[in-house]
């Protein structure tokens, strides 16, 4: 292939993803709720309480090995 056909390859290349692209955010735009706001059935409330140290009892640091071993 030539130089300018190759050119010509990479813009009608563009040209489809710029088309594609812009379907893709239209069809966003219409599937987004009318309202922004979250709602507050699913919402999970955290509580402020620390947590029951016994439930880390027998729990190695994830990525870090035991606690009782060097890492390699």
């Amino acid at each position: 292939m030539s130089l300018n056909d190759d050119l010509t390859a990479v813009r009608r290349n563009l040209d489809e993803l710029t088309r594609k692209v812009e379907r893709l955010e239209q069809q966003a735009a219409r599937q987004k709720p009318a309202s922004a706001a979250p709602d507050p059935s699913r919402m999970v409330t955290v509580p402020d309480t620390p947590y029951d140290s016994t439930l880390w009892t027998d729990s190695d640091d994830e990525g870090l090995g035991a606690r009782d071993r060097r890492a390699p």
